[in-house]
């Protein structure tokens, strides 16, 4: 004889089918990716048609700008991949030997962690292009603003350092 679903069960059931709801904010991760790729490609060509004309220190910060925005995309992608199968749902697709090793690996503490150390690189590489922008116009170097990067740049490092750390703690105290 089979039994009813009682109430809790049903909530629970529903409240497990209530992760789908996160599968549309991934799909707009999915048209972001797609986003900063068409930024990076107009960003490329227009860093190519001038390279000819370019100085060395131009060079460089076009080089780190595409970068800055190859290290988001990565950014993004992580999340979004690893996102969707801690939270939604496994990836059942057979990608074979094209599949990346992290996938399927990356746990929310794995998540974190290159989150973090995303952002540190992201912030480190505008801190260096505000850098090395002083001196190249007239305008005098906006003291208060470098400040802020940098307080703005160590406060990410801390917070990376801290994470790590709690994640090292976690992982050595006996499991309750």
């Amino acid at each position: 004889m089979s039994e009813k679903p009682t109430i809790e069960t049903r909530f629970e059931a529903g409240l497990f089918a209530s992760r789908w709801l996160m599968a549309p904010i991934y799909l707009g991760l999915a048209i972001s990716l797609a986003m900063l790729t068409v930024v990076f490609c107009k960003e490329l060509v227009y860093y190519a048609s001038k390279t000819f004309s370019m100085k060395a220190d131009e060079a460089i910060l076009a080089v780190l700008t595409l970068i800055d925005l190859s290290l988001a995309a990565n950014l993004l992608l992580i999340v979004l991949f690893s996102g969707y199968e801690n939270f939604v749902s496994k990836f059942d697709i057979d990608t074979g030997t094209d599949r990346p090793n992290w996938m399927g690996t990356v746990d929310f503490s794995g998540l974190k962690m290159k989150l973090i150390a995303s952002i540190v690189a992201i912030s480190g590489i505008h801190l260096l292009k505000v850098f090395m922008e002083v001196g190249k116009s007239a305008a005098p170097v906006d003291v208060e603003k470098m400040r802020w990067l940098v307080i703005i740049h160590l406060t990410f490092v801390v917070s990376g350092v801290l994470l790590a750390l709690m994640d090292w703690t976690s992982a050595k105290t006996d499991k309750h």
